[in-house]
């Protein structure tokens, strides 16, 4: 699974229209977020530093949730922008869900063990297990 790492609002018109997951690495205005969705249709989860979360109106939240897109607070640990443009999750993080389900595991139990192990968003655990090891 790729996240793609956007670090400038004159970045998102180069975007692909088929990005799912993008991060934003800057403080976004509303209009930054109607010009994302705008550019990319297809998209289903908007990752926010947790400083920049606090900045989200109320009415990009409620636009969002009517799009049904999901906005995730996290950080994308040791990526670096001027190497690749995506962060990839680790093919070992789905693996350790799927075993973790094979050992009857139940979500909430997956969900706390890799995010504390992985440093990622309790939210975003739920979406890759959705996607990537679906139950």
């Amino acid at each position: 699974m790729r996240i793609r790492v956007v670090s400038s609002r004159d970045e998102i018109f180069t975007l692909n229209p088929n990005e799912r997951i993008v991060h934003l690495a800057f403080r976004p205005s509303n209009k930054d977020i109607f010009e994302l969705v705008e550019t990319c249709p297809k998209i289903e989860v908007i990752q926010l530093p947790k400083s920049y979360m606090a900045t989200v109106s109320k009415s990009i939240e409620i636009f969002l949730e009517m799009q049904r897109i999901q906005l995730i607070e996290g950080d994308v640990w040791g990526h670096r922008k001027d190497i690749n443009e995506y962060y990839t999750v680790p093919s070992s993080i789905i693996e350790r869900i799927k075993e973790m389900r094979i050992e009857g595991k139940s979500n909430e139990d997956i969900e706390a063990k890799i995010s504390r192990e992985n440093r990622l968003n309790p939210k975003m655990i739920v979406y890759i297990m959705s996607k990537e090891a679906p139950a």
